[in-house]
Order: C-alpha cells, then sequence, then structure tokens
C-alpha cells in the first residue's frame, strides 16, 4: 500500500516502533443494494476500502477521496456506522501500527468500478449474500452499514 509522505518523515524519527494513527472505511453501496470491494496489491485479499487521512483533512473527505483513488467510483457518505481502535498490525519491513477507524456508510453516485491505482488488483460491486472471502473486521462493518442503528463503538467498561 503507498505509505503517505507524513508517514515516511514520522517513520525518518520514529524508527520501527507503533505509531498510532487515524484511519477510515468506507462501506460503498450502488442501488442495486451491492457492496464495492477491492482485491488489495499488497495481500491479494479481498477487502472494502479505506486509507489514513492526510493532515488536516476531514474523515468523510477522507472516504470520498480513498473510494475514488481506488475504484474511480464516486461517492456521498451518509453516516457514521463505527468507531473503533484495532489492534496493532507488523508490517513485514518491521513498523507497527494501529490504527483508530471511523467507518462511513456510503452511497455511490458516479463512476464505473475499476481499478484506478496500484493499490488493487480488482475492484468490483458484490451482492451482501454472495460476498468473497474477506476478513472477519470487513465483514463486521459491512454488516454494520446495512444496519439501522446508532454508531457502534465498543462498550465503555
Amino acid at each position: 500500500m503507498a505509505t503517505p509522505e507524513f508517514i515516511s518523515t514520522l517513520r525518518a524519527s520514529a524508527g520501527h516502533q507503533l505509531l498510532w494513527l487515524p484511519g477510515v472505511t468506507a462501506i460503498v453501496f450502488d442501488d442495486a443494494g451491492r457492496v464495492l470491494l477491492g482485491r488489495r496489491s499488497d495481500n491479494g485479499r479481498w477487502s472494502v476500502i479505506g486509507g489514513i487521512p492526510d493532515p488536516g483533512e476531514q474523515p468523510a473527505a477522507c472516504a470520498v477521496r480513498e473510494v475514488y483513488e481506488e475504484t474511480a467510483v464516486r461517492c456521498v457518505p451518509e453516516r457514521v456506522v463505527l468507531v473503533e481502535s484495532g489492534q496493532p498490525v507488523q508490517y513485514e519491513n518491521g513498523d507497527i501500527c494501529q490504527f483508530m477507524d471511523i467507518t462511513f456508510r456510503c452511497r455511490a453516485v458516479g463512476g464505473e468500478a475499476r481499478v484506478n491505482d496500484d493499490e488493487s488488483l480488482e475492484v468490483g460491486w458484490f451482492e451482501v449474500d454472495a460476498l468473497p472471502r474477506v476478513h472477519e473486521t470487513g465483514l463486521r462493518r459491512i454488516k454494520q452499514a446495512l444496519a439501522e442503528e446508532p454508531t457502534w463503538f465498543p462498550p465503555v467498561a
């Protein structure tokens, strides 16, 4: 995945130590109720669309940007469906990151789904009951985006 320049700058002084970073996920539905997924070039797995906001970028604007950059689909955020921090992730190069994610339910408003950058091998629309294999975190976010419920967050102990 493309590493934002500001993170590369941080890594120059922070080394591989844990970085706490913002993240956004966009669960995009078309008019037929299908969900947009991308097959990632870094691990070959189907995934929901997401990324890291640039410094000063609003989370919803980041979701719109990431969807277009990765899939050429134009979308409009409708609501926040989930806010949570994940477990730390260690990458092959030794970098460790932990993300605080805001997941948006989005509606497609234009564009044709296609690979639009080097982060995806394939992109496509899928019926919710006929998804390819997607990580459980992505499945949970899709399920939450389908629910007509308030924003989900982990219970406070």
